[in-house]
């Protein structure tokens, strides 16, 4: 496993794939142990999404390639250190006829800081919906990048979000970066797509959606409130993440990510996304609950 000196900094893509390039450790108990290194980030914070798309190629690791995820749930239980490797153990719950089941501890010093248990199933055939993709939304190319709005801020995150991320993100509404970005809606729309190609391996591109899929799906909770990432006081943290996969899409193809919060209380939002490919297929199903402390002015 390689490290680049700048920590991945001027090659986001290849620092997503060398954080997703676990490593075996031929240990074995009773579970199966990998490790992985993480990405820079401008807080010292293992990014979310990171560690569930580890997670996620972990579990894929002891599966037949026939077998393909459908559903993963998973809670983050600490933060994680990006300076410290993560070791990732393997449970192999239940291997069925049609059905595989895997849950991933994944650790740093001995401690779990994330827990995640994934379903997988043969290919099937079976019956066969899904909700309309919403029409009638500006395409990607006619939106700004977030590095239009953040490219000229001297500022690490900022700058991270602008040049730093493997993803493209554009947003159909504006950014809540620094400006609540319109109405008060719980409800926003979100372009994305991996900044390079990436290679033909379907279980990648599936582990790369769950990354992804971390970014930006709380903003429905701020928006509603009209809260942008820029309110001083503001706290946000994940506490779960559920996802299903429907279809298959690549993920260096633009994708659409329509999401919407239900509820808000309790210091907790929750709020739900539907992932849709170019040509309206429902790729996926996200939902995630975060802690969202803001302050009382």
């Amino acid at each position: 496993m390689t490290h680049s000196p700048d920590g991945g900094r001027t090659d986001p893509l290849g620092s997503l794939l060398t954080a997703l390039d676990l490593t075996d450790t031929g240990a074995r108990t009773s579970e199966d142990i990998l490790t992985g290194s993480s990405q820079w980030m401008p807080l010292g914070r293992v990014f979310g999404g990171q560690v569930l798309s580890q997670s996620l190629v972990a579990a894929q690791r002891t599966l037949e390639d026939d077998r393909i995820v459908h559903s993963m749930h998973g809670y983050f239980l600490r933060p994680g250190d990006v300076q410290k490797p993560i070791t990732f153990s393997v449970d192999r719950i239940h291997d069925g006829r049609s059905f595989s089941t895997r849950r991933t501890q994944a650790y740093q010093d001995g401690r779990p800081i994330l827990s995640m248990i994934a379903s997988f199933q043969r290919e099937d055939e079976g019956l066969d919906h899904q909700s309309d993709m919403p029409q009638g939304l500006p395409q990607p190319e006619d939106l700004p990048a977030e590095k239009d709005f953040l490219g000229s801020i001297d500022h690490p995150v900022a700058q991270y979000w602008a040049n730093g991320r493997p993803f493209d993100i554009r947003h159909v509404s504006g950014p809540v970066y620094f400006g609540p970005g319109g109405e008060r809606v719980a409800s926003q729309a979100v372009w994305f797509r991996a900044i390079g190609e990436l290679p033909d391996d379907p279980n990648l591109h599936r582990a790369a959606l769950v990354y992804a899929s971390d970014y930006s799906i709380l903003e429905s909770v701020l928006r509603r409130h009209g809260l942008t990432w820029g309110t001083p006081g503001l706290k946000v943290a994940s506490l779960d993440h559920a996802m299903w996969w429907h279809r298959f899409a690549r993920v260096d193809d633009w994708l659409l990510y329509v999401q919407e919060s239900p509820s808000a209380t309790g210091g907790r939002g929750l709020a739900l996304g539907k992932i849709f490919s170019r040509d309206g297929a429902l790729v996926a199903s996200v939902a995630q609950e975060g802690m969202v402390r803001a302050p009382e002015s």
